[in-house]
């Protein structure tokens, strides 16, 4: 696969990562390949791993003066060995506990283990085997207890160890993933370390980004080793990373003839008595993403309100599902959903919507009404369910649809077709290209504040928007919907915090961000 854009894609607030995301049996195919391909001896790769990770650990920490470092059985304990030793010639002390018998250590972690031993600063390094009762001192901890290959609950002394770790109120550092968080689903395996950073290496594992992860992983950065282009181009990634600094520069400028019409029209069906604000921050949300018209159907009750607060729009109190034929021969969107409920009323209007063949986005109570009624799937339309919804369109557990996000989504796409959005820490998007070829982004912008009503009205909303839009790469627009999205939100946590944000913030932020394109 070619890797496009070759430099490294920025987060908001700076971090910096790759596009590709992959499983951790690709990695381990990737390091295979390094090893095989530069090449380079698998000790010396290693002993790479462990000088990036305590340059990092310095740079980040620099008033460190003594380290406990935590090693288990396989590589990764390999890596805090090499880290021992380097902290060690540094005039660091080190603490350095081991859940494993060094005896029983294999391959290049056994050949760390050496290396460790013939250093002159080895006496320098307090080296314990980890018992119940085992104190950690350092000012800062290493994790290096469990990689990649962990695929069962955390149990017994390693369980003990990371409740240690997490109790103990000091920094940890996390070296390729914090030990007990599955790679593969970003799932925390009974347990798992509480890191402030980790460092991962080669590629970047999507199960750093999703699911538990935001709240164990802390900050994240990569380093390929020096791994090559063309050893990571070998093997297709698993899933894509979403960033708005990637999509801004693929929505297109606007022509010169261009009008209103070359924009499309969007109709938003909802606001049930009580819910016309889901409705409205929908058609605010289509307006500031630049649609050509809006059209909204909503009880009569509503129709001064948003006048009101939307002149924009083009705003009709409906009481029956005949009432909204005409804006529906109009429309070439559709976004049905937000506040529409699920009596009667937005029964109707739910069935009328559907016997058309428009391009859809369906949300919130549509999406009930979906699972309920169960229609025929569509390449079409956009459904952007949270995992309590999810769950109910796969007929599972939210437990089920959170032990593998990237299963559930890919179950949801091939139940109902179209573009799938499972939102949440680390959103996920599942689209199928014409040969039913299912291609996966991760979207991990946004943060906590967005945990409030009203979030999902507006990213419907976007998404209509930017559907109805001519010129706009169909198979972009719901990554980009949810990047910017996120970036609104995290535009909009500059002004008011996480605690006070709402979603109504974003729509002050959303014209930030799209005045540059």
């Amino acid at each position: 696969m070619n890797r496009g854009l070759k430099q490294p894609l920025t987060y908001f607030d700076g971090k910096v990562l790759p596009r590709e995301l992959y499983k951790a049996d690709q990695v381990r195919a990737l390091d295979r390949a390094a090893i095989e391909m530069m090449p380079i001896a698998g000790f010396d790769l290693m002993k790479r791993a462990g000088k990036t990770a305590f340059r990092m650990l310095l740079r980040r920490w620099p008033e460190t003066q003594s380290l406990s470092i935590l090693c288990g059985g396989g590589n990764n304990g390999g890596d805090g060995l090499v880290i021992a030793g380097l902290a060690a010639q540094k005039g660091l002390a080190v603490e350095l506990t081991m859940l494993a018998e060094p005896t029983t250590l294999k391959g290049e972690a056994a050949a760390a283990w050496q290396w460790l031993q013939g250093l002159n600063e080895c006496s320098e390094v307090q080296l314990t085997q980890w018992h119940s009762s085992s104190i950690i001192h350092g000012d800062l901890i290493v994790d290096c207890l469990l990689g990649t290959g962990l695929t069962g609950n955390v149990r017994g002394d390693y369980a003990a160890a990371i409740k240690q770790i997490n109790e103990s109120g000091r920094p940890v550092f996390a070296v390729d993933i914090p030990s007990g968080l599955c790679s593969d689903t970003g799932r925390t395996l009974g347990c798992a370390v509480k890191a402030h950073r980790t460092i991962t290496f080669i590629a970047v594992k999507q199960g750093l980004l999703t699911g538990d992860a935001p709240n164990v992983v802390g900050e994240l950065e990569y380093d390929s080793l020096g791994v090559p282009s063309a050893i990571l181009d070998s093997i297709a990634p698993s899933c894509l990373r979403a960033d708005w600094h990637e999509f801004e520069q693929r929505l297109p400028a606007r022509e010169k003839v261009a009008h209103k019409g070359y924009f499309g029209r969007v109709l938003v069906i909802g606001g049930d008595y009580g819910m016309a604000g889901a409705a409205l921050m929908a058609a605010d949300a289509v307006c500031r993403v630049g649609a050509g018209l809006v059209y909204v159907a909503t009880r009569p009750e509503h129709v001064s309100a948003f006048v009101t607060r939307r002149p924009e729009a083009m705003v009709r109190g409906v009481e029956f599902a005949h009432n909204i034929d005409a804006m529906l021969e109009t429309a070439d969107v559709v976004v049905i959903g937000p506040g529409l409920g699920r009596d009667a009323w937005g029964q109707q209007l739910f069935q009328k919507a559907m016997q058309t063949n428009k391009p859809m986005v369906v949300d919130a109570d549509g999406l009930n009404l979906l699972a309920e009624q169960r229609f025929k799937a569509r390449d079409n339309w956009i459904l952007t369910p949270h995992p309590g919804e999810a769950a109910r369109l796969l007929d599972c557990t939210v437990e089920a649809v959170e032990h593998d996000r990237f299963k559930a989504v890919v179950e949801l796409q091939q139940r109902y077709g179209g573009t799938i959005i499972l939102k949440g820490a680390g959103t996920l998007i599942a689209l199928a290209n014409a040969d039913n070829d299912i291609t996966l982004w991760l979207a991990d912008t946004g943060n906590p504040g967005m945990a409030s009503g009203g979030m999902g009205d507006v990213l419907s909303g976007i998404l209509g928007g930017l559907r109805a839009q001519k010129g706009i790469d169909s198979s972009i627009i719901a990554p980009t919907g949810v990047v910017l999205h996120g970036e609104s939100a995290n535009v909009a946590k500059l002004a008011v915090g996480e605690y006070s944000l709402l979603a109504s913030d974003l729509l002050q932020a959303i014209p930030q961000l799209l005045k540059s394109v």
